[in-house]
């Protein structure tokens, strides 16, 4: 347990938590939207700090992240609880165990200083913090990336993108990339699937592109709920309009969680919104979760030679030299290429 950072005090003992858009007001002895941020005297405390419930080494690639360090490792971490109550959430266990478990918090004791050796002993060269929402681990994650930081070690989040703009701002400084979902395209399923909002999270990937971040975008297509071709049209067209450059990620969806009654996405609507996504000026669209099967290459957005294989998470070949295209000299946008 640690004193939170982003809260406010209110009336009668009541303290307003400004970690994310959310912006709970928690009464002494409850907790927030998050499960894992409790009121204690007039303070906030995060529960999680050092509560480490996952701990993975992966390929960067996992994340996704396909133009951040190509072929690299990450070591990832998370603990329990998350902001959102994604009705599909394929981590569920790890992100919705406090409310499941009468708000239970378990996880393995570790220090940021254990993170970074381990991450050190296992040879990646970033720590992720991943897996669920890593804004509900805030104060462990700061923590963990600065010393990170200060001995070579990149960082990298992915995230719903629901944190507010104090935390953005104060955890954009230690990252080196991060991955945010665009869920969908309106107000109706992020609160009736996520239990959110979608503008916040829009105005959060502007913030990090404007603060130097490296931003890819995911989307998990679902069909009938997100898989309309104007609202596929509408999120590449914002991503666009924060950067050209920015990876987009059309992802299968696999029925799970609250969702077992919806068909896995067809390979064709994965296509579409691939075709989309270049249709309105993206420079790199990827299909996910479809292993061998997907558009799941860089390919040079000059001249269309590729670049960069890829099967699933793993990368076969890196045809870049210096970043750039071999055939007609294009620098490949990212960090590490």
């Amino acid at each position: 347990m640690k004193k939170a950072l982003l809260y406010e005090p209110v009336a009668e003992n009541r303290v307003r938590c400004t970690l994310c858009n959310h912006g709970c007001k928690i009464h002494e002895g409850k907790r927030g939207i998050c499960g894992v941020r409790e009121n204690r005297g007039g303070d906030l405390y995060s529960l999680v700090y050092g509560k480490i419930i996952a701990e993975n080494v992966d390929p960067i690639e996992k994340k996704p992240l396909f133009h951040f360090m190509p072929g690299s490792k990450a070591f990832s971490i998370a603990t329990v609880g998350c902001n959102f109550r994604c009705k599909f959430c394929q981590n569920y266990d790890i992100s919705q165990y406090p409310h499941d478990h009468g708000g239970e918090i378990v996880g393995q004791d570790r220090t940021p200083e254990d993170i970074v050796a381990s991450a050190k002993a296992a040879q990646c060269e970033t720590i992720a913090y991943t897996y669920t929402e890593p804004t509900i681990f805030f104060e462990f994650a700061l923590d963990t990336a600065m010393l990170a930081r200060r001995d070579g070690i990149k960082n990298v989040f992915v995230s719903n993108g629901f944190m507010s703009p104090e935390a953005a701002r104060l955890i954009g400084p230690y990252l080196d990339a991060i991955n945010i979902d665009i869920k969908a395209f309106s107000e109706k399923f992020y609160k009736d699937i996520c239990g959110a909002r979608l503008e916040p999270v829009l105005r959060t990937i502007e913030l990090m592109k404007e603060m130097g971040v490296w931003v890819e975008v995911t989307t998990l297509i679902i069909p009938d709920l997100n898989d309309g071709s104007q609202e596929l049209h509408d999120i590449a067209r914002f991503i666009k309009s924060v950067g050209v450059d920015i990876p987009w990620h059309v992802t299968q969806f696999f029925p799970t969680y609250k969702l077992m009654d919806h068909t896995r996405t067809p390979v064709d609507t994965l296509r579409r919104a691939h075709d989309i996504g270049l249709e309105e000026g993206l420079r790199y669209v990827y299909e996910g979760n479809i292993p061998g099967e997907g558009r799941e290459n860089t390919i040079c957005y000059a001249c269309k030679t590729p670049l960069i294989e890829r099967y699933g998470m793993s990368l076969i070949e890196n045809r870049l030299q210096g970043g750039k295209c071999p055939e007609c000299g294009a620098k490949i946008d990212g960090i590490g290429m």
